[in-house]
């Protein structure tokens, strides 16, 4: 691996699923040595969660396990607490997301593994917290994340409609960017003191930040409405629509009273200009719903990629309704380092959501097989061959 912002800092990922796990891939990518703890046999759980029946390939674990060594370590046995606690003493970072009582039991709670080494930086990731009656609760981001913090009621079309499902790490991926954060600002006050220490934090606290928003407005005792359906849409230059080819977009027309006769001259419409029911801000909200009837007729005369050059003509905020297939395609991915190829150059696969000057990421490896570096990380560890062997006899690496 080429050098960058973090090399030289040595994580240890005893995580599982995406949101610890990803954090730790986002410290790789600024070339951190990630040492992926997982039980020997089939490994982390996560490896086994396929987005296609009947195919073998590791898909979602390439994107969260990139860069990483694997050691396959039993944490059941004394003697494999005993290797984790030593890596631990030299190590910088550790991440884990397992159950608060797991921890206790396999000796890795921050008692027992802070006093082994003051600088280290132990970040913990829970569902629901670490308080209260439902810290030891599990949780995936589709249940304390999407579900319990409002967003899965308020994501819906219309308050007829049932809530919308989440797709898979759609609130892992943006709380991993918070322990991440959560860790790097604990590595700053490392720096400025000397000390390590425990950070914190969990599906619910990230998904209830995510929609802070209503939530906030609730806060200061306004009631938050489940959003009306798109044709009665309070604001019929912030919506979406469809093209003549059955395509959708969405406009986010704010600076309406400047940018409104531009945007009704490109469309072939400026004889609303002057129609007093969208004349002004407050009338074109009263009329909402009849400007929405009109627009929707005028984008069906056109397909996508007319009005695409349209509204780009004028400066008009849209973007389309894009498939997962031309997201993929799309080259502005690429020119932004959202997709990046494997060292290899087989293969893209989704970067780190940001970018440093002057700081070069590493070239993202292909994700370890469990238990592929066992002897690697056991030897610079200090253990011996003859140790190495004992530890394989005993069942307690793979």
């Amino acid at each position: 691996m080429t050098g960058s912002l973090f090399t030289g800092l040595k994580v240890i990922d005893c995580a599982s699923w995406i949101a610890g796990p990803a954090a730790a891939t986002m410290l790789s990518d600024f070339g951190a040595d990630v040492i992926k703890i997982e039980p020997p046999g089939a490994g982390d759980p996560w490896r086994a969660s396929q987005p296609i029946p009947g195919k073998k390939v590791d898909y979602y674990w390439q994107l969260t396990s990139r860069n990483k060594r694997s050691l396959a370590l039993d944490l059941k046995h004394p003697d494999g607490q005993a290797v984790l606690h030593r890596l631990v003493a030299t190590a910088d970072v550790f991440i884990t997301n397992f159950p608060l009582p797991v921890r206790d039991r396999l000796r890795m709670a921050p008692a027992d593994l802070t006093p082994l080494n003051p600088r280290l930086i132990y970040a913990s990731f829970t569902a629901y917290g670490e308080a209260g009656e439902e810290a030891a609760k599990t949780g995936f981001d589709s249940t304390a994340y999407w579900a319990r913090t409002g967003l899965m009621d308020m994501v819906r079309s219309d308050a007829d409609t049932v809530p919308s499902r989440s797709m898979p790490g759609m609130g892992d991926f943006p709380s991993a960017t918070g322990v991440y954060a959560a860790i790097v600002t604990a590595l700053y006050r490392r720096e400025k003191t000397g000390q390590g220490g425990v950070v914190r934090s969990s599906l619910l606290q990230n998904g209830l930040w995510a929609n802070g928003c209503a939530v906030q407005t609730r806060l200061f005792g306004e009631n938050v409405a489940l959003r009306p359906h798109r044709d009665d849409a309070p604001n019929a230059l912030a919506n979406h629509y469809r093209s003549r080819d059955g395509r959708w977009f969405i406009m986010a027309l704010f600076n309406e009273q400047r940018q409104l006769r531009s945007f009704l001259e490109a469309i072939g419409r400026e004889d609303l200009t002057d129609d007093p029911r969208f004349a002004t801000t407050d009338a074109r909200k009263q009329h909402a719903r009849e400007l929405v009837i009109i627009l929707d007729e005028v984008f069906s005369r056109r397909d996508l990629a007319e009005w695409r050059t349209i509204l780009d003509g004028v400066g008009i905020t849209f973007g389309i309704v894009a498939t997962v297939n031309e997201a993929l395609d799309d080259p502005q991915m690429r020119h932004a380092g959202a997709l990046v190829p494997f060292a290899d150059g087989r293969e893209l696969t989704v970067m780190t959501p940001f970018h440093i000057d002057g700081v070069t990421k590493i070239s993202a490896e292909r994700a370890p097989s469990v238990g592929q570096h066992n002897e690697a990380v056991l030897r610079e560890a200090g253990y011996t061959a003859d140790d190495v062997e004992r530890l394989r006899g005993l069942g307690v690496v793979a």
